[in-house]
């Protein structure tokens, strides 16, 4: 075999190609040395280079990339590099859907809905609003949306058609069981505020119970006219179920605080590089209600300023802390907008509790993420000399929840794999078939055999293939399934919390604290019998906070 020499023109080209690659090579090689010695570039150095990279990038790279979305990849590989999940910049949408969760506004037709058997089927209305005006009703399906078929719509396309300009009109046909023919609405959109106080009922006992799912502009107004009403239908004993509650505005965690907190009381501490972020907040007027006893709910998706509340109230012994362990979100952000691009959120401070825990989980270790339970804790004492930890989130006095699934219900779940939503779909298949038939007459039904022989059926014509021997074992939680669908759809929202109650351990277990409690010192004497086990390890702080 012989080789071509390349031609005196190949040759040049060749040497041409061969000098620039060398020189590219070099030049990086040199600026990656200087990085790696000096450990950072100059301010000068370090734009110099972001531009020579930019326009390599848009000039040679393989494929055509626009300048605008290499701006934007520029400013998502900045905020990635910061290893802060909350520091990001947020499109137009999900810029919008911030400020919605911050006020709880929208303009739309106030209702939920979820996806079954490819159909949008109504949850709720919500209270009030054009929806629940017009008569819809939990179960009903809605087959069309302004004239457009909506077999096979996802949530979010639904959601952009649902929602519009306030006074818009939009037309609805909806199927409803029990009923032959559809049923056509029309409705006009109007501004929505969704409560932060999902639901306030009165349990046994005089126990109140009041579900806090947001901090939003009004949370604090909506939490003080809830436990007005109630003390007013004779509570005795509050429970604040901040499960789930993923945080919101700082202002009304400090709110929230203040409620049951007395004057001059701190409620958190932040600190951060910028002076106006530099603050303690303390309480500003005597508590509301000094001789209510307060139970509060945490789980591990309680965040931000659901976890100043919690950690503020359990340092101040003025509430038992009941659940699991919380999310661990000790840090604060801030949100720039900028104009029609989006909005820029940034952690600007971390956050304290009054003795001056840090809550935040951090890594033990460099294959850990800020997600991981730290092995060492720091010690920290109440005013009444309680024990509580730093870092790991907040810790409740008193565990309580499921922290494990049963085997036979994790051997099922396994079993549905991807099938899962197409379980959902025959069970909800099955409440509405029952809601048509009138096949339930009482909220208090018992879920039988036959029930669930009713929902195998219609899991196998929508083909799911399992051993019948799984979902037979795994009874309990089938029949919790069938019973929470059939309550919601045939007799509603209370019904099927009434029923969700009778089986939630985390909130019985505060039931069982409160049962007989004449005061805050008797809960906090009940929580300590029951303490959970102190962490492995313990890093003593006994000067408490600052």
């Amino acid at each position: 075999m012989r080789l071509k020499l390349p031609s005196s023109s190949a040759r040049t080209r060749t040497v041409i190609v061969a000098g620039t690659l060398l020189g590219a090579l070099v030049t990086g090689g040199w600026l990656l040395q200087r990085g790696a010695r000096t450990g950072t570039f100059t301010a000068y150095e370090g734009a110099q280079l972001f531009e020579s990279v930019f326009r390599r990038v848009q000039n040679d790279y393989v494929d055509t990339v626009g300048d605008s979305a290499l701006y934007a990849k520029s400013v998502d590989g900045m905020l990635y590099e910061l290893r802060d999940p909350y520091s990001t910049f947020l499109p137009p949408d999900r810029f919008a859907r911030l400020n919605e969760s911050t006020s709880g506004n929208y303009a739309g037709l106030g209702v939920e809905v979820d996806l079954r058997d490819g159909w949008l089927i109504v949850v709720a209305p919500l209270p009030g609003g054009p929806a629940e005006r017009a008569g819809l009703q939990p179960g009903d399906r809605i087959i069309e949306i302004a004239g457009k078929p909506t077999k096979g719509w996802t949530n979010e396309e639904a959601s952009k058609v649902l929602r519009g300009r306030p006074g818009t009109m939009v037309s609805l046909k909806i199927e409803r069981p029990g009923v032959t023919e559809p049923l056509e609405f029309r409705l006009e959109r109007t501004t929505i505020h969704q409560s932060a106080v999902r639901r306030v009922s009165l349990l046994n006992d005089g126990v109140g119970y009041i579900d806090l799912k947001a901090f939003s502009d009004s949370t604090a107004k909506e939490l003080t006219g809830a436990v007005t009403a109630l003390l007013a239908r004779g509570m005795k004993t509050l429970v604040l179920d901040l499960r789930t509650n993923p945080g919101g505005l700082l202002t009304q965690g400090v709110r929230v605080s203040d409620l049951f907190l007395n004057q001059g009381q701190k409620i958190v501490s932040m600190r951060g590089r910028l002076p106006e972020t530099n603050r303690d907040y303390a309480d500003t007027a005597q508590q509301r209600w000094p001789d209510l006893p307060l139970v509060v709910l945490v789980d591990a998706r309680s965040a931000s300023a659901a976890e100043i509340v919690a950690g503020a109230l359990q340092d101040h012994d003025r509430a038992v802390i009941v659940g699991t362990p919380t999310y661990g979100k000790g840090s604060a952000q801030t949100v720039i907008p900028f104009g029609d691009q989006g909005g820029l959120k940034i952690t600007t401070a971390r956050w304290f509790t009054p003795v001056g825990r840090s809550i935040t989980r951090r890594p033990t270790s460099d294959d850990e993420t800020d997600d991981a339970v730290p092995t060492k804790r720091e010690r920290f004492h109440t005013d009444a000399g309680r024990i509580v930890y730093g870092g790991g989130g907040i810790t409740p006095d008193v565990i309580a929840g499921d922290t494990a699934t049963p085997t036979v219900e994790g051997n099922f779940m396994r079993a549905l794999g991807a099938n899962a939503s197409h379980f959902r779909d025959a069970v909800t298949d099955y409440a509405l078939f029952l809601k048509a038939t009138r096949g339930i007459t009482t909220p208090d039904f018992v879920v039988t055999a036959s029930m669930r022989d009713a929902v195998w059926n219609r899991m196998k014509a929508r083909g799911i293939d399992i051993p019948r021997s799984v979902y037979d074992e795994a009874e309990p939680l089938v029949s919790r399934v069938i019973a929470f669908d059939i309550a919601r759809y045939v007799f509603g929202a209370d019904a099927e919390f009434r029923r969700r109650a009778s089986v939630d351990k985390t909130l019985q277990k505060a039931l069982d604290l409160a049962h007989g409690a004449k005061s805050e010192h008797d809960l906090l004497r009940r929580a300590m019998a029951q303490a959970p086990a102190n962490p492995t390890e313990i890093i003593d702080n006994d000067g408490g906070g600052e």
